[in-house]
């Protein structure tokens, strides 16, 4: 049966297809079986191996070897394109590659990739695979497998909207465009493989910074316009289809947050800074594996004027007079303050590189997103963390816990996320999208594999940064 979006994501719909797992004794793995796995490295095999006899925690231990490799295990698929390999990830359990969610599905594999030739050849063939996404229509958010299909998601074929063929949805988000090009720099720094940045690529590029420039909306509104025919406000842009009113000052409007749910303000912040990094990245990119200076100097001069609208608009006071980085502003002096769970989030900046983790702005915006100054900001008997409007009031996202235990180094914070990660899984070895406060045998999204990845990423990075703290029974 086909079910709306919201279904997968909230309430009965989601639950339903939850498998319902007991705790066993044993732990046996809930990996596929390895003639089932889609994608296999030796690397990352050795990986999960060598990190798992770090982990003092039984259940830790086990739960690290289900998430790490979800995505290889389940959601890869290769082929060729071009003469060059082709990589279609999709999220897990919707059948659709999103730009963001790839990105960030493979990134706890990129140390790896100089040692295993094959895992190489999977990140070469997801940045060519984006680049053409990006061609394809660089204001969609999620993409078919076959380039000349429609979309096959029931919830995105009425939108009125530009769709393509090739498209699943479109919801225009920034972070979008810059999860590609955080992709193809990390891939870079880890291999100074010049392979992927061929003139596709660089195409890909120039439309990103042509539609960033777009959004800026200094002359018009731009060519994108979204409306969505749905009982919850946050799936439609106001106004026609074009958002709520904005005054251009250098930002970059975006219709939907990370979560896919629309903005309230056009110029969200967490977003803006995302494309301020990841616009340099793209440069560091451009003159060293292409020797391409002009895209590289289009590339800063967007950054540098962003960023500057950023400290000059970006920020705010709250009640209590704290100066905090703002969720979301209007350009009129209107400001939002919130978070969302979904990475680019106020609370996920640090480990996002956009900002120092010692920079004390960023830590009072950080502390007042951990707490009621944030609505969105929940605690239960379950535990407590930042969740969003995307499944409702009372769902706690593990990915907010993931990202506050990796922009510390607090023992006792990062103890406390890996404890609240370990006993609200419901016994499934598995992250999810979201968990409820006060009973975390109700989660949404029994397969998302970014969440997994993320969890993943965390247990190998403590293994280097906080050994001792991994090492420990919980």
């Amino acid at each position: 049966m086909i079910v709306d979006r919201r279904q997968f994501v909230a309430g009965a719909g989601a639950l339903a297809a939850a498998p319902a797992f007991a705790a066993a004794p044993a732990l046996p793995s809930r990996r596929p079986a390895p003639g089932q796995r889609r994608f296999t490295s030796p690397a990352v095999e050795r990986e999960i191996a060598r990190v798992s006899k770090r982990i003092g925690d039984p259940k830790l231990r086990w739960m690290f070897g289900n998430c790490y490799p979800n995505t290889l295990d389940t959601t890869v698929k290769m082929g060729t394109a071009n003469g060059g390999p082709d990589a279609f990830v999709i999220t897990g359990d919707i059948n659709a590659l999103w730009l963001r969610d790839s990105s960030a599905q493979v990134r706890p594999y990129l140390h790896l990739a100089r040692e295993d030739a094959k895992l190489a050849e999977l990140f070469r063939g997801l940045i060519a695979r984006q680049a053409r996404c990006i061609l394809i229509d660089p204001y969609a958010n999620a993409f078919m497998e076959d380039p000349t299909a429609p979309s096959n998601l029931e919830w995105s074929q009425k939108d009125r909207t530009e769709m393509k063929p090739g498209v699943a949805e479109r919801k225009w988000e920034i972070d979008s465009l810059c999860y590609p090009m955080r992709l193809a720099y990390e891939y870079w720094q880890a291999t100074r493989d010049k392979r992927p940045f061929d003139a596709t690529w660089s195409e890909g590029a120039r439309a990103t910074i042509r539609t960033f420039r777009e959004q800026q909306r200094k002359d018009n509104r731009g060519p994108y316009s979204f409306l969505r025919t749905s009982d919850r406000n946050t799936e439609t842009m106001p106004l026609e289809g074009w958002g709520n009113p904005m005054r251009p000052v250098g930002l970059i409007a975006s219709g939907f947050r990370p979560s896919d749910d629309a903005t309230q303000y056009l110029f969200l912040i967490p977003s803006n800074w995302f494309a301020v990094t990841t616009l340099r990245e793209m440069a560091v990119v451009a003159n060293e594996a292409r020797g391409d200076a002009a895209l590289a100097r289009d590339a800063t001069a967007l950054a540098d004027e962003v960023e500057a609208a950023l400290r000059q608009w970006g920020t705010m006071r709250l009640r209590d007079g704290s100066d905090v980085w703002a969720y979301e502003v209007d350009g009129f002096g209107n400001a939002l303050f919130m978070d969302d769970a979904n990475v680019p989030s106020l609370s996920a900046l640090g480990y996002l590189g956009c900002v120092p983790m010692d920079d004390p702005l960023w830590r009072r915006t950080e502390a007042a997103a951990w707490s009621d100054a944030n609505p969105y900001f929940f605690r239960g008997t379950a535990g407590e963390g930042i969740g969003g409007p995307h499944v409702g009031l009372g769902w706690i996202w593990p990915m907010s816990l993931i990202m506050r235990a990796m922009s510390t180094n607090d023992a006792a914070t990062i103890r406390a996320c890996l404890k609240t990660l370990r006993d609200t899984d419901a016994n499934t070895g598995f992250m999810h999208e979201a968990f409820f406060q006060d009973d975390p045998s109700k989660f949404t999204r029994h397969w998302f594999a970014w969440t997994n990845g993320l969890f993943g990423q965390l247990i190998v990075t403590l293994a280097r940064t906080n050994p001792a703290i991994l090492s420990e029974a919980l």
